[in-house]
């Protein structure tokens, strides 16, 4: 995943903070925006997870800072939640002009409850995803109880929110409480995924049953189970955006975009990416999005097949496609190749007076099942192609690998 850091400006001329999240080769086949939930930043772990999840299916996304918020310019204090909607209507402007108009909307909580709002005003929205959303933005008024006396009375109160101190006027609970929801979701002209878990204790669940009953179809619900409000687990997070992606695909129009977006077959390059979360490593290889990782007993998180595994996996299907390549040729009535694989690391016999690191040699076993009515004589030559296999051939010669370092960029 590549990241671009943006500011972009809203209707009152303040600067928002954004980071664009892009596939690899920076070839999306549609946009994203992320609504963050309230008072949280387009930094929270949720919101990070779920767009590596979407870039992986090249979907780029663009998350930032509502006004008054992380990085972003102006006083949180002077906002409401008609602003929030006027800042994801700058952000999808930004989005039109700078690069494409976005067609999936996401919100998390309170941001959840305005990408329903904002769809209106975003005639390119296709689709809309609410995560942990209530259905009434008033709910937010719930959290602000022991301090509604005060703001009422002086205008404004600072409230203590997760730990922080924010100033609330009586301009944002009036402008909340004025909003009509219901009609707002009746008027939903896109198609819409909700997704709630039913142990969310900061937004029950039957917010998204009424966010549900009162949308038009197409509609479509997802338990979270078992999240927190917060989406506070990486695997819940990253669930979400993994289901987010394969849903939006059924209510865009990709296929075109997907074959201009696609490398070209001469194009055999693959890019790979560790970041600093333990060895979970992201891989693109031919517009596909792959994940390695290492044990967690090496340091690892367990969340993708080993470099060696994929190593095996090149060996094994290098081997299944030879044979039947070579087996449709001859018209043979072989079914299905099937190749089981290990690997290890073992002492080579003749080199005993070889150094310690000279004597350990790679060692690949590879078992050939042959499914079909074959005869013998086929099957011995079948077994004689496996070994013509191209990366068989690769790893028995000695390759040349050249390494160099990438230019940094001015």
């Amino acid at each position: 995943m590549k990241q671009q850091k943006i500011v972009f400006p809203n209707a009152e001329g303040n600067s928002l903070a954004a980071l664009l999240d892009l596939p690899e080769d920076e070839k999306p086949i549609a946009y994203a925006l992320f609504a963050h939930c309230f008072t949280c930043t387009k930094n929270i772990i949720a919101a990070a997870n779920i767009a590596r999840a979407l870039s992986r299916q090249r979907i780029a996304v663009l998350r930032f800072d509502f006004t008054g918020l992380g990085e972003s310019t102006g006083d949180f204090a002077e906002t409401t939640f008609s602003s929030q909607i006027g800042d994801l209507v700058a952000a999808a402007r930004f989005l039109e002009a700078q690069y494409e108009a976005p067609k999936i909307l996401i919100g998390h909580s309170l941001g959840g409850t305005a990408v329903l709002h904002a769809a209106s005003k975003i005639s390119s929205a296709k689709a809309v995803v609410t995560l942990a959303a209530p259905c009434d933005p008033a709910h937010v008024v719930g959290l602000l109880q022991d301090s509604r006396e005060e703001i009422e009375r002086s205008g404004e109160a600072s409230v203590m929110i997760a730990g922080r101190p924010f100033t609330i006027r009586k301009e944002f609970i009036d402008d909340i409480e004025a909003q009509n929801p219901r009609e707002i979701i009746r008027r939903l002209d896109a198609a819409l995924l909700v997704m709630h878990s039913p142990r969310d204790r900061i937004v029950g669940i039957d917010h998204a049953a009424d966010i549900y009953q009162a949308a038009r179809h197409p509609k479509s619900f997802l338990s979270l189970d078992p999240a927190d409000h917060l989406l506070s687990r990486k695997e819940d997070s990253r669930y979400a955006g993994d289901m987010i992606a394969a849903w939006a695909r059924r209510y865009l129009d990709l296929h075109e975009k997907e074959a201009i977006a696609l490398p070209q077959a001469t194009d055999n390059r693959v890019t790979v990416r560790t970041g600093t979360e333990g060895f979970r490593t992201e891989m693109f290889a031919r517009g596909k999005a792959l994940v390695a990782d290492e044990p967690e007993s090496l340091g690892g998180t367990g969340q993708g097949p080993t470099p060696y595994d994929y190593l095996l996996a090149a060996l094994g299907s290098c081997t299944s496609m030879t044979v039947q390549m070579y087996a449709r040729r001859k018209k043979w009535p072989l079914e299905a190749a099937v190749v089981r694989l290990t690997h290890a690391k073992v002492h080579a016999d003749d080199c005993a007076h070889c150094d310690e690191a000279e004597r350990r040699i790679d060692r690949f076993e590879r078992e050939l099942e042959l499914i079909g009515p074959l005869t013998d004589e086929q099957r011995q030559r079948l077994l004689e192609i496996a070994e013509k296999c191209p990366v068989h051939r690769t790893l028995k010669t000695a390759p040349v690998i050249e390494t160099r370092l990438r230019e940094e960029d001015s």
